[in-house]
């Protein structure tokens, strides 16, 4: 577990210790090689601090306040009266860069949002550059959640910077015993929790409790159990994980990953998806994080990484090139149900690969790749449900077929809840898994969504939305109305203004929709423009390219098992409510076709919840008005759709409103 803080104290306490006394206490907890650059930055923070605080109310201080879920320590956080002052120093800086302010209003938001204590807290950031020329005490702006936006400040106003601030504000003094000790709960996303596991960080210190632990904790301890006894008893064993979206099944399935990695270097476990746009910005993060903390070129990163997260086809592709046993023993095989039918994989590996004798389906080669060794081995498939998004994905299908007539020798694990109709949808599957010998396991179900840490029921709202059930939407919404906001607007920029203001500090916003939305492109929208994923996903907001822009949109395929912050999700009639149902179209040549075939329908419904399910805290829904003049978008295909999203109980944003 991460230490809180390398360093707590009584502010009376502090101001009358002496400098080395409590730089002593700082490097003995540091743990790693001190270089000077932060031994001087911790003397110039102590020599502020203690200059500034002399007089201020009674309190405490701690340096180094871990905050889990970014991986990172705030300088100093100061808790006096009723408000915790979050502050970071830049020693050396006369100017107030924004990525500085970002970061500090990040670690003030985190600590809000994730930290017990602070909950109900008056949280106040500030940048110290102790360089910067004296300046007036600022004004004050405070968000409804009572956390200020950054404020500037110099060693010689912090004083008047922090007596101000307790001035304007009339909080219940905080227990510094009870805040420090009241537990943080981080949730992060996908892309955080990959780093954290990678850094070796346990996924205690990365996954809330409560819900979360008796999910995600019961789940990987059971799977690790697992791989235990096959080990023991030299089985061969098949795992079946479900999980509603955003459950946390991609990050159950790297820290089993990151687990058999670091404790068990024989399995060479490995991450399996299929996900491209998934693994790329996986690999990508992970190389920059540790090209940037291990200082070693990114590449070099890259290549280390590669090994431990792996697209499944090239998995796939160097098992035909190799007919050995792979060297892994244990594989995690990320949106299992994604995977290739028969038909798909055969007409790819024929044509694609040059496979001319190629005639299974990805399953089946998987798990004979596996099943080429001699002693045991394990397959961890996780499932989403309501997640088949394109033509060729088999579902659960392939799965249990090859289980029940090849592979028999094989111990079947399956989540209690996978014939539930989110996972199994035709009668033909539930019939083969009934012939399949399989032990069934309630801790093999993630249950509760984790992407939503403002609002664990989005997963049921969205149900209610697509499945064409108004009513229970709106109950739906009541639940969570006051902790994660949907809107409804017919004006895309309203969309973009809507977007911009409710995001701070680095929160990553952008806009998705489906990959069919063609006839979006009247309002700028080029759905068959790919985004680069990586970039899309992880530069600033200084790059056109990123997701901040609001300008590149990503579809389904491109944000299936990520996440943003907010959204706005546009809307267009593709799927299109009409006649009291939701009717499903594709645009082929100058004019939209109707798909009737069930398997489009599926896919054409999945795509929308899971656009609908990608926002940590919020979504904005853009519904265009369409054109009269244009027989590819009368605005008839829309304010069908738009009348019926707003009998869900979700609000219209009117244009240019207050945010």
């Amino acid at each position: 577990m991460l230490q809180s803080a390398y360093y707590e104290s009584d502010l009376a306490a502090f101001c009358q210790a002496s400098e080395n006394e409590v730089l002593g206490e700082l490097t003995a907890q540091h743990h790693f090689a001190l270089e000077n650059q932060q031994r001087h930055a911790w003397q110039q923070q102590i020599s502020i601090l203690k200059a500034s605080l002399i007089g201020v109310a009674a309190g405490r201080i701690y340096f180094e306040f871990a905050i889990p879920r970014m991986g990172k320590r705030a300088d100093v956080v100061v808790l006096i009266a009723g408000v915790v002052f979050v502050i970071e120093f830049k020693v050396g800086s006369a100017t107030f860069d924004q990525a500085a302010l970002e970061q500090v209003h990040d670690y003030a938001l985190d600590l809000k949002n994730f930290h017990k204590g602070s909950h109900d807290a008056t949280i106040l950031p500030i940048l110290v550059a102790t360089n910067a020329a004296h300046q007036t005490p600022p004004g004050y702006c405070w968000a409804a959640d009572r956390v200020a936006k950054p404020v500037c400040a110099t060693p010689s106003n912090l004083f008047d910077v922090i007596t101000a601030a307790l001035a304007q504000t009339s909080t219940f003094p905080l227990d510094h015993s009870q805040w420090s000790h009241s537990g943080y709960q981080p949730t992060p996303t996908i892309v955080e929790a990959a780093q954290a596991l990678y850094r070796n960080h346990d996924v205690s210190e990365i996954a809330r409790s409560g819900a979360d632990a008796e999910n995600l904790g019961r789940t990987t301890d059971r799977i690790n159990e697992l791989i235990e006894n096959a080990k023991e008893s030299n089985r061969k064993v098949i795992c079946f994980v479900t999980g509603v979206p955003g459950a946390g099944k991609t990050l159950a399935g790297l820290n089993i990953a990151t687990t058999r990695v670091l404790g068990h270097a024989d399995e060479h476990a490995v991450f399996l998806s299929g996900n491209g746009p998934l693994v790329d910005v996986l690999r990508e993060a992970l190389a920059r994080d540790q090209a940037a903390r291990d200082k070693v070129p990114k590449k070099d990163a890259a290549r280390k990484v590669s090994g431990f997260v792996q697209n499944i086809h090239h998995f796939r592709d160097e098992a035909l090139r190799d007919p050995k046993a792979p060297v892994e023993r244990v594989v995690v095989f990320d949106e299992a149900q994604r995977a290739w039918n028969r038909d798909q994989a055969t007409k790819f590996m024929q044509q694609k690969r040059g496979h001319a004798d190629f005639d299974m389906s990805e399953p089946v080669f998987l798990v004979g790749v596996m099943d080429r060794h001699e002693s045991w081995c394990v397959i961890v498939c996780l499932i989403g449900g309501g997640q088949e998004i394109n033509t060729g994905e088999g579902g659960l299908a392939e799965w249990i077929d090859v289980m029940g007539q090849q592979f028999k020798h094989w111990d079947v694990h399956v989540s209690s809840r996978l014939d539930d109709p989110d996972y199994i949808w035709d009668t033909e599957t539930s019939a083969a898994l009934k012939k399949v010998f399989a032990f069934k396991d309630e801790a093999l179900h993630l249950g509760v969504s984790m992407r939503s840490f403002r609002a664990e029921s989005l997963s049921e709202f969205v149900g209610h939305v697509i499945e064409n059930r108004p009513c229970d939407a709106r109950i739906a919404y009541e639940k969570i109305a006051n902790r994660y906001p949907i809107q409804l607007t017919r004006d895309l920029n309203t969309a973009r203004q809507w977007l911009r203001g409710k995001a701070r500090g680095s929160e990553r916003y952008g806009l998705v929709a489906s990959s069919g939305a063609y006839r979006l492109r009247p309002e700028g929208i080029f759905m068959k423009s790919q985004i680069d994923a990586p970039v899309w996903f992880l530069n600033d907001r200084a790059d056109v390219r990123s997701s901040y822009y609001l300008e590149e949109v990503a579809s389904e395929f491109d944000v299936q098992g990520l996440e943003l912050d907010w959204t706005g999700v546009c809307w267009d009639a593709d799927y299109r409510f009409e006649g009291g149902g939701w009717k499903h179209y594709s645009f082929r040549g100058t004019k939209w076709q109707r798909s009737n075939a069930p398997e489009k329908q599926l896919f054409l419904k999945n795509a929308y919840r899971v656009i609908l399910t990608r926002a940590r805290q919020g979504m904005v829904i853009f519904v265009p008005r369409g054109s009269n003049a244009d027989p590819t978008r009368p605005c008839a295909y829309y304010d069908s759709t738009f009348d019926y999203l707003l009998s869900c109980g979700i609000p219209e944003l009117a244009a240019h409103s207050p945010l």
